[in-house]
Formats: structure tokens, sequence, C-alpha cells
């Protein structure tokens, strides 16, 4: 009863603080479980094995860049005690290690767990204990509703956000193309061809194919036969990479040359490109919020020079050409900015309330002009895209920024 009571203690003293009701004096450092005078234990899972491994490098970027804070000093003299386990991509895994890590490690928060399945599992028992699941390696909607789970906050931009873009510029370049979906059958797929069809709007109709596939299937070749004797002009990949390598070798073998788009999380290069061959990918179209290290415009720029500089240092085996090497950046300079908006009020209510209170953050290795900023009420801190083609041996960013709200579920 005295471990039951003082549990709940300290979750009401942080429900109290994230809706602003005083319990300390505010120069008074306060510190939940997983923090302390001098450390922050962040958790984390990734998919280090299984069908998604490919998307293990950005949590090895974000162990790097944390090395790096922490020969630094810290974060407000903190050092931070990164702990990230595997979960192969499995839902019931995923739910085994996050039990681990707050019940047993006793971390002060979850930190960019990757995968929709994986996040959708612990996402109502991390918001029922009271400890962030900050910034969602995922873009699914449900991840930015902060009435109803106040302690999931995403990163990236919204999968229907990302799906809307696609539509608007199939709208504008390709108007009376017919379009062949391909799509992972789980959230994420599901959430950004919602957000696709919506962008679309009375032009849905132009969707002669459609094409669903599950994770564990090894192929995914027959799907893209069929889509091809459907007729289509165009063709939307909404997949991730194992599965996106394999669609562009399968539309070259069948010398099938439609316009092909495809999502950001399969835009890597060397995660996806090169494995599948460069020379399969030229024309091809996606969007993008990062920059690209390998791309000789940004070789001046004062926040690539600063990653090189990280790459060089603390990751030096890291592919400089995998788009998700740079996300893990990027996400980690976030989380970085949040611990020192905190001070010395590290509990997981004031880690939120920070959180949502981004005020046009720009991480190094974004594009420009985009910006990160959250609210209390918006919980998705990227709504803006580049549109980008594929030529020769890198991504040609195109003019002009996209920007798309994300509606709630």
């Amino acid at each position: 009863m005295v471990l039951i009571a003082r549990y709940c203690s300290g979750f009401l003293l942080s429900l109290a603080a994230l809706f602003g009701v005083s319990t300390a004096g505010a120069a008074d450092p306060r510190y939940d479980v997983g923090a302390s005078a001098n450390e922050i234990k962040i958790g984390n899972i990734m998919p280090y094995s299984g069908p998604a491994s490919a998307y293990a490098s950005a949590g090895k970027t974000e162990a790097a860049y944390f090395r790096m804070i922490n020969d630094r000093g810290g974060v407000n003299g903190h050092r931070i005690t990164f702990i990230s386990y595997d979960d192969g991509y499995s839902p019931a895994k995923a739910v085994e290690q996050t039990r681990k890590l707050v019940e047993s490690d006793e971390v002060l928060l979850i930190f960019n767990a990757l995968g929709t399945p994986s996040n959708s599992a612990i996402q109502k028992y991390l918001n029922h204990r009271g400890v962030p699941q900050l910034f969602v390696a995922s873009g699914a909607t449900k991840f930015g509703n902060p009435k109803q789970f106040p302690w999931t906050m995403g990163w990236q931009p919204s999968y229907q956000a990302e799906g809307a873009v696609y539509a608007r510029f199939l709208n504008q370049q390709h108007p009376d193309a017919k379009i062949a979906v391909l799509f992972q059958n789980d959230d994420f797929g599901r959430d950004l061809l919602k957000g696709f069809k919506d962008g679309l709007g009375t032009n849905v109709t132009r969707i002669v194919g459609e094409e669903a596939y599950d994770v564990t299937e090894p192929s995914i070749d027959s799907h893209v036969v069929k889509l091809k004797a459907s007729g289509a002009d165009v063709l939307v990949n909404i997949t991730t990479s194992k599965f996106a390598a394999q669609s562009l070798k399968k539309v070259a073998e069948l010398n099938w040359k439609p316009v092909q788009v495809v999502d950001y999380i399969s835009s890597s290069i060397g995660g996806v490109i090169r494995p599948a061959g460069v020379e399969l990918a030229q024309g091809i179209f996606s969007a993008a919020y990062s920059k690209d290290p390998t791309d000789p415009q940004w070789q001046k720029d004062a926040g690539t020079m600063r990653f090189e500089a990280f790459m060089k240092a603390y990751f030096p085996d890291g592919n400089r050409s995998d788009s998700l090497v740079v996300y893990g950046y990027n996400v980690a300079q976030t989380l970085v900015q949040v611990l020192q908006q905190c001070g010395d009020d590290l509990t997981r209510a004031n880690v939120m309330k920070q959180a949502a209170n981004l005020n046009n953050f720009a991480p190094d290795m974004v594009a420009p002009g985009i910006r990160l900023k959250t609210t209390p009420d918006d919980y998705f801190p990227l709504k803006q895209f580049r549109m980008m083609q594929f030529e020769g041996e890198r991504w040609n960013m195109l003019d002009g920024l996209i920007e798309v709200e994300t509606p709630l579920q």
C-alpha cells in the first residue's frame, strides 16, 4: 500500500504540473523517476532485428548524438543515459521492452520509439502511467491527439499530411493520369492512403488499382504485377524500405514506366535507392523536410557542417546517405532542446509542457524554411514539406514549401 501511495502521489504531482498547478517553488530543482541532479534516463525501442531493421540506423545515430552531448557536459549539467532495446518490430515485444524500461530501468521518458504498430501497442500504457511517449517515430495521426493522449507526441509530419502533399502534386502536375497505389496493410499505410485520397478529393476516381501487402510477406512482386495490369500511369508507393526497393526492381523488370512516387520514409538513398539500383530510381518523386548531406548544395551550410563534424567524431561508420541517420540527428537535437527548456524541473509533466512549447525551432538538418512549432493543442511539430525528384545520384528539391494541417481522428 505504501508503494501504491507513493506512485499515485508522484503521478498526481506530475498531473498538477502538466495543467499549470504549482507544487513547489519555481527555483527549486524537481526530479521525477528517471532524473536526478546529474542524470537523465531516456528509454527507447528500435527494430534492430526483424522486417524493419533498416530503420535501426536512427537509434544508432541518437545514441551517438547523446554521447556527444555528454562529452560537452550534458544538458544543463545532466548526463544522458540512453537505454535502447530491440523490439524486432513486434508489438508484443514492444510492450515487454517498454515495461522493462519504465518499471525496471525507471526511465524519465520513452523517446522516439519506432513504428506505428509498436507505438500503438504501448500508447495507452504510457498515458496511464503518465510517462512521456515523446517524438514518436511514426507519422500516424493518432500520435498527435493531446486531448485523448496528453503524454504522446509525434515528431515528423503526419502520414495524412504527407499523403495530401502527394495528391496535391499529382493533381497539379499529372491531372489526367490514372493512379495505382501499393500500400502497407497497417496503421501507417492506411493513414497515408487516407490522406492521399482526401487530398485527391473529387479526383479520387483516378485511382484504378489498389494493392495492400502485409509486412510479413517475403515479396510484393505479385502486387506490382497486378498494379501494372490496371493500366495506371502513376504508381504511388506507400511502403517501408525493404518493399520500396523490391517495388523499384519489379517495376523495371516488367518494363513498366509509370511516374513513381515513394513516401518519405522510403526515400533513403543508402537504405532503398542504392540497394535497388540507382539507375532504377531516375525521375521518381518524394517529399522531404530534411537536407541531404551528400548534396553539394549544402556543403557550406552551417547546420550541415555541424552534422558532418558530429559524424566524423561520433558516428564515423554511419551512412551519410541514409536519411534515417539525418532523421535521428534531427530528432535527438529536438529532444535536447526540450530538455534544455526544462532547466532543473525534470519532471515528466514539465517535459511534456516544454515539448508543447517549441517556438519555430530549426534543427541543423531540416530543409530551409521549415520550422518546428507546437502548442498545448497542437502536437504536430512538423507540417511542412518540399517535393523532390531523384536525378543522377541525388534528390533535387523542387521550389516552394507545401504546408498541410492534420485533422485529429
